[in-house]
């Protein structure tokens, strides 16, 4: 997944420095959204498959990225891209030492049949991890983003955990918990057994689709925790530091036994509990 999302190793850097890099973030997650927006529930153009046969790409996520690009490179030029479309770029004259870490479009699939659980997800990093991230839904006009060292954003406002409707759970057993499948369908037999595993363990579990706004609905509170296997850096970079931000507890999933590795957000108080549920590897 590439550098660690959390907050646990860290470099210097100023409070300005991240308050500059998320306004910036913030802009470019807009842009995105302007050209997917514009094209949502259309006809399909310039539609492939990545991986498998399951795991498309089009237009959309194209032009997402490519505005990404445009609103970075006027702002900050010298830093690096990975991108998942574009791959990974550096930047202009001297390396600042700043990598974004963008998902144009994360939920495609969701996008494309017209189901509204989508995002973009736009996220800064230095060699300790992610300095600030944005998660933006654009159908609703749902922006969750945080800094480093700053606290959980709603719409450029502190965001209470569920709103101020609902505390977090505190034990696994009332807790809603959040997960994606691969689109390998392999890797999702093995998932669908940990599944079971879990199941009876918690309140219920929710697939949204998108991994982005899935941790960014679990900082929020709407979810208690969450877990997935086989997530790249894109999907996860800006909605770990939201949790992190959020006093959710990171953890990452090793791969192992038909598994790729993954990303696990939840409280202190039963992250290990859900880490021996869905961690272990046989």
């Amino acid at each position: 997944m590439g550098r660690p999302p959390s907050a646990a190793r860290r470099v210097s850097a100023s409070p300005e420095l991240e308050a500059e890099l998320l306004d910036v973030a913030r802009a470019a997650a807009r842009a995105a959204a302007t050209e997917l927006l514009a094209r949502y529930e259309q006809a399909v153009e310039g539609f492939a498959t990545k991986t498998t046969a399951t795991d498309p790409v089009s237009d959309a996520d194209r032009a997402a990225e490519a505005a990404i690009r445009a609103a970075l490179a006027q702002r900050r030029p010298g830093d690096a891209i990975l991108g998942e479309e574009g791959g990974e770029t550096v930047g202009d004259g001297a390396p600042s030492g700043v990598r974004w870490v963008v998902d144009p479009l994360d939920g495609t699939v969701n996008y494309l049949f017209g189901y509204p659980q989508w995002s973009v997800s736009v996220a800064a990093e230095d060699a300790g991890g992610t300095l600030a991230g944005v998660v933006l839904d654009p159908l609703r006009g749902e922006e969750v983003a945080a800094t480093r060292s700053g606290p959980l954003l709603r719409d450029g406002a502190p965001a209470s955990v569920g709103d101020g409707s609902r505390p977090r759970a505190s034990t696994l057993d009332v807790a809603l918990v959040a997960t994606g499948f691969a689109y390998d369908a392999r890797v999702r037999e093995r998932q669908a057994e940990v599944l079971r595993r879990v199941l009876p363990r918690v309140r219920d579990v929710r697939r949204g689709g998108s991994a982005a706004m899935d941790l960014a609905w679990t900082a929020l509170g709407r979810c208690d925790a969450y877990w997935e296997r086989g997530v790249k850096a894109w999907d996860v970079a800006a909605g770990a530091l939201l949790c992190a931000r959020a006093g959710l507890e990171l953890r990452e999933l090793p791969a192992g036994d038909r598994l790729p590795s993954g990303l696990l957000a939840a409280p202190p108080a039963f992250a290990g509990e859900l880490l021996a549920l869905v961690g272990a590897v046989d």
